[in-house]
């Protein structure tokens, strides 16, 4: 079942292509990894599918109930972020706020809802901790369960394992291949990771210089940009 549809889009800012005449649709469950070098349009790419830019032509069209504000984001931190003072709890139930207008309290299901992500990520028992005190890990997964909250059926992550050391790294995309296994969430993540790219995500979608791919991890294994890619690494 398709939740988002993308049409012979370009995408770009102040009014300058970055990517040109990209099609691909996103199907309910799937895992895509969007791989390309520096400058490729992976972020713009995001910020569109967010609704945080508007396609410089083409259409997106969101199906099946999706909106923007139901679609789970976990963006690139910065170091000010890292710093920030809230407790977990109050970052992770920061999730629902752009889906509750004008109502000043979470509800009891949004607590309970928030409550069930922190136990199955594993960090219930910080709940009451300073996010600024947490391992690069634990925030990560912090904002990762934030995203949950705000997510129904697709999940945006952009580089999420970035500066995390290799035993994080390996958890989290442990968690993410279980949310996206176990619970169906359809997953879009920017990575630079070829090697887990490969292993975890059903397909991959690689913008090049002037060419995209995007098919399933089997049909990438000998695609002209793969082969491009793996002879330069």
């Amino acid at each position: 079942m398709k939740i988002v549809s993308c049409k012979d889009i370009t995408i770009g800012y102040d009014n300058q292509p970055v990517f040109s005449h990209l099609s691909f649709d996103i199907e309910e469950g799937d895992y895509i990894s969007v791989l390309g070098e520096n400058g490729s349009g992976k972020s713009t790419l995001i910020k569109t599918l967010l609704g945080l830019t508007k396609p410089l032509s083409g259409n997106i069209s969101l199906l099946e109930g999706l909106t923007h504000e139901t679609i789970g984001y976990l963006p690139q931190q910065t170091t000010a972020q890292r710093d920030f003072p809230a407790s977990v709890e109050e970052i992770v139930m920061s999730g629902f706020l752009g889906q509750k207008g004008w109502k000043p309290f979470y509800t009891k299901k949004e607590r309970l809802t928030a409550a069930a992500h922190m136990e199955e990520l594993s960090i219930d028992s910080l709940a009451k901790k300073n996010y600024r005190n947490l391992s690069g890990g634990q925030q990560q997964k912090v904002l990762l369960a934030r995203a949950l909250c705000a997510a129904k059926k697709l999940l945006i992550l952009d580089e999420p394992v970035t500066g995390l050391d290799p035993a994080a790294q390996t958890e989290l995309y442990q968690m993410i291949n279980h949310l996206n296994q176990c619970h169906n969430m359809t997953i879009v993540m920017i990575s630079h990771d070829i090697t887990s790219a490969i292993r975890y995500s059903s397909k991959i979608l690689h913008l090049g210089t002037d060419e995209y791919f995007y098919g399933s991890q089997k049909e990438y294994l000998s695609s002209k940009l793969y082969q491009n890619w793996k002879g330069v690494m």
